[in-house]
């Protein structure tokens, strides 16, 4: 920040891009809990994806941009037939992943989902598998590590969303990294890459919130790593970067975006994130909802023939949950309605379930579900607030009570973490599992289906597996 604003004189590259280029480029993993939680991971981002391709407003904006523009030999997007170049395949992967709002989450200063990075790091592998390249699913594992921890460790102590950037920006930052480092660059390349996804500056989250919460927020993530896959090859092909891209006088992005802020990496960068990533495992919900939804699960039992006797509902949360899902007043898309706090009570309470096709106009109609809706108070309680933040906690608690008009009131139900939290592994793995698989039997024929479970049956043989088989596996002919 002392750089003199008049000099022309290049200065050595910021250490923020410094080490992102070199963990991406030579940090070897060691952690088999990291290998083993990512072919998880593996699994549950393409059950999202897979889900997601069951709805017009994904698929309409899959496959080439200009119809027949394909790639023959090139990147191939699972559960679809098409075949394109990197930069586009990276965009249809990533888009269908976070379609849902169903893949992992990471919850810190900033929040944000690593298994979109997925995007870049399947389309690059598969097109270098294709071209000459040979590549195997635990590199394209080892590149999930990767960028769920550079993603991640940024995220623990910056927080974008607070300057009303959106958080697809670290995915941009690490896919760049992790797929510059598997095209082959140099430590100097790598570096020049992440140094633009950083010039590029942060998306408005404004998509995000009322009164415009779109479905933008569900491509955003597809546009980040399309992005990524762009920036890593034009490095290949020697463009060059901008070395003080973050700390740069008046110019930079800590200046110009952060409010003067310093971006720092908080911890070493190791495999911490993928080790302890939260999965969405039962909910395609927001994750602050998480165990609103399992609460509301738990007491719809309860209350499902006093509907007409409730009086008020109360729920407690923690402060990201009141700032961002707590929303009154009409919800107009399925994008606005999976981020309302209220709505995703709502349903289950109802129906006791909530699905992806709970948010579409059809369900969305009932007027019981804003008539119950109009009956909830939202409130931060400090003590979840506290324990969100807290770095051997990560929790994200909810409480829900119903009050009915005779005085009398449900059990107070508070769901601390919910399944797919790290502490809750052993019960969760097995749900997610079946989720996978239901999301394969549903989208594919009976033979593939067979054949794709088989694939991820044993973890060893799944790794060792060479990347082309693997997606030719997940492709639809």
């Amino acid at each position: 920040m002392s750089h003199d604003i008049k000099s022309a004189e290049r200065p050595a590259p910021d250490a923020v891009l410094s080490a992102i280029a070199d963990y991406a480029l030579s940090q070897e993993i060691t952690s088999p809990l990291a290998y083993e939680t990512a072919g998880y991971c593996l699994m549950d981002t393409l059950a999202c994806g897979f889900q997601a391709l069951k709805y017009p407003a994904c698929t309409k904006l899959m496959g080439p941009v200009v119809p027949g523009a394909t790639l023959r030999g090139g990147a191939r997007v699972p559960g679809t037939p098409y075949e394109l170049d990197p930069v586009n395949a990276a965009f249809n992967i990533g888009a269908m992943i976070r379609w849902l709002d169903f893949n992992d989450t990471w919850l810190a200063a900033e929040w944000g989902h690593p298994s979109d990075n997925l995007g870049a790091i399947l389309a690059v592998a598969d097109y270098l598998s294709r071209n000459g390249k040979p590549q195997s699913v635990r590199g394209v594992l080892t590149g999930m590590i990767k960028a769920h921890e550079i993603q991640g460790v940024l995220a623990l102590e910056n927080s974008f969303n607070r300057v009303g950037l959106d958080h697809v920006l670290l995915v941009r930052v690490a896919s760049t990294a992790v797929a510059a480092a598997m095209l082959g660059g140099t430590r100097e390349q790598v570096i020049n890459a992440v140094s633009n996804a950083w010039v590029d500056g942060g998306a408005l989250r404004t998509y995000r919130h009322a009164p415009n919460t779109g479905s933008r927020k569900s491509w955003a993530a597809g546009d980040a790593t399309s992005r990524a896959v762009r920036l890593a090859l034009f490095a290949l092909k020697g463009e060059m970067g901008y070395p003080s891209a973050l700390t740069a006088k008046t110019w930079g992005f800590q200046d110009v975006l952060f409010k003067g802020n310093a971006v720092s990496l908080a911890q070493p960068l190791g495999s911490y994130v993928m080790e302890n990533v939260l999965f969405k495992i039962s909910f395609p919900a927001e994750f602050h909802a998480q165990t609103a939804v399992e609460a509301a699960m738990t007491l719809h039992p309860q209350i499902k023939d006093r509907l007409d006797q409730i009086e008020r509902i109360v729920i407690e949360t923690q402060e990201p949950g009141v700032r961002i899902i707590d929303k009154t007043g009409p919800l107009s898309n399925p994008a606005d309605r999976d981020h309302c706090i209220q709505y995703m009570v709502a349903v289950p309470l109802l129906f006791g379930r909530l699905t992806a096709a709970d948010y579409e106009d059809e369900v969305a109609r009932d007027p019981r579900i804003d008539a119950l809706r109009a009956k909830m108070q939202v409130r931060e309680n400090a003590v979840f607030t506290k324990e969100y933040y807290a770095a051997d906690k990560r929790y994200i608690g909810n409480a829900i009570q119903v009050l009915f008009r005779d005085g009398s009131s449900s059990a107070r139900v508070h769901v601390d973490y919910p399944i797919g939290h790290r502490k809750r592994r052993a019960e969760g793995m097995p749900v997610l599992v079946k989720k996978f698989e239901a999301s394969v039997d549903a989208h594919f024929g009976a033979a593939q289906a067979n054949a794709i479970k088989a694939m991820f049956a044993d973890q060893r043989k799944l790794a060792a597996m060479p990347v082309e088989k693997f997606a030719a596996g997940l492709a639809i002919a």
